[in-house]
């Protein structure tokens, strides 16, 4: 008798890292990582030489409330539809609308309102392209590989965010603002063949005893404003998923203001000036790097909720001292441990909130913790920049790594949060 275990047998016995539907989607994942960076790359820059350094915010601002705004939208599109579909579909419109530019801009200068534009539209079709792709992991691996993938995810992030912008500043340099777009234009046509070959099963495959709550919230297709808010509903209600998005989003509230917006005004009031704040952010990268390889190598980590706590405490405090030690090598090693910390933190919650969540609920709970990250995070940086103005970066950072640090209180209030655990890899299965 066929069974889930024995209907998929090369995912559920074959790491991550060497299965090749994984790595096909994450090849295309990469690409399109890196095509992102050099779009923004390109949007930037044109945006300066078209009107000044004002205009670069703008239109940056821009291209985000979109994406802000249609994100939930997404989610239920990702989950009324094909996501293969979707994610081909939206990823299509996306490499097209930037290739078109790119040829506009071969043929005249670029305007403000033309880049205000193609923000717009890039943002909107990324709301539907991010829910969709964010909530793959789960669809092409078995669960016990998922936290390989969460941390092979997480590392293709990294790489994308070294890799990206050199090779825009290298094709503005050499080509210009049309010779950037085609670039990004191109990345993204790479990921098209890369993701068409991905096979993505029913959602049958996935194991009943992985999904807690699988079925009891299951509801018939309405309208799409009733299925946003069944899983707004469905996040709320679920035991585990509900307070992870908590406990995720106050996180992104309490450091990410930090890390960014805080650490470009601590470098210039303690005069390291801008290679001190380099060395303070490659720093944070590579202990995060190192965290995904960590979690893509090794798969599975034991007290999966209380290690979430735990580090993100660790991370709370690394983050409150950085304005407190006195050097430059005493920052770069506590944003390391920052890094490395926050990285577990954020695979450790990404990977349990997939693995919990109904497969019916994938798009709306990816959208949902996305939305967290693009348009919760950048309502602090105004606040963190006007705070460390008025006193200083050290009290401000204590207060974002304190106001941070609730977010372990959150999780350890939740008997399910302490009592999670990453599905660990059957035995008695052979390749």
């Amino acid at each position: 008798m066929a069974t889930a275990e024995t209907s998929l047998p090369e995912r559920a016995t074959t790491p991550a890292y060497r299965d090749g539907n994984v790595l096909r989607w994450l090849t295309a994942y990469t690409a399109s990582l890196v095509g992102d960076s050099v779009y923004f790359v390109a949007l930037g820059w044109s945006a300066q030489k078209a009107a000044g350094p004002a205009e670069v915010g703008l239109v940056m601002a821009t291209g985000a409330l979109p994406r802000a705004l249609l994100m939930l939208g997404g989610g239920v599109v990702a989950d009324r539809f094909d996501p293969r579909r979707v994610i081909l579909g939206s990823d299509a419109l996306r490499c097209l609308l930037i290739l078109a530019v790119a040829a506009g801009i071969a043929l005249t200068a670029p305007a403000l309102w033309i880049l205000v534009a193609v923000a717009l539209v890039f943002g909107a079709i990324d709301a539907l392209f991010v829910p969709a792709v964010g909530a793959l992991p789960p669809r092409i691996t078995s669960p016990d590989q998922l936290a390989r993938v969460i941390g092979l995810r997480s590392l293709s992030m990294r790489l994308s965010q070294i890799a990206g912008p050199p090779i825009g500043g290298l094709a503005m340099g050499l080509g210009g603002p049309a010779a950037t777009f085609t670039v990004a234009g191109l990345l993204f046509a790479l990921s098209l063949p890369l993701l068409l070959t991905i096979r993505i099963p029913s959602f049958g495959v996935r194991d009943a005893e992985h999904q807690p709550e699988a079925g009891t919230a299951q509801s018939k297709p309405g309208t799409a404003g009733k299925d946003l808010l069944d899983g707004l509903r469905y996040i709320r209600r679920h035991r585990l998923i509900g307070p992870l998005v908590a406990v995720g989003a106050i996180c992104e509230l309490g450091l990410v203001g930090t890390l960014n917006v805080g650490m470009v005004l601590l470098n210039a009031e303690r005069g390291w000036g801008p290679s001190g704040y380099g060395w303070i952010v490659s720093s944070f990268g590579a202990g995060a790097a190192a965290s995904a390889a960590l979690l893509a190598i090794v798969g599975w980590l034991p007290r999966a909720g209380l290690m979430l706590a735990g580090t993100l405490l660790v991370g709370c405090a690394g983050a409150a001292a950085i304005a407190l030690v006195p050097t430059l090598w005493s920052a770069a090693v506590l944003a390391a441990v920052v890094g490395l910390n926050a990285g577990i933190f954020g695979s450790l919650d990404n990977t349990l909130v997939q693995t919990a969540a109904d497969p019916a609920y994938l798009g709306r709970v990816t959208s949902v913790v996305m939305l967290t990250m693009v348009g919760l995070a950048p309502l602090s940086y105004p606040l963190v920049g006007a705070a460390i103005g008025a006193w200083g970066a050290a009290p401000v950072f204590v207060g974002c790594g304190c106001f941070a640090s609730l977010g372990v209180v959150v999780a350890l209030a939740s008997d399910a949060v302490r009592r999670a655990e990453l599905p660990r890899r059957r035995t008695g299965v052979t390749a």
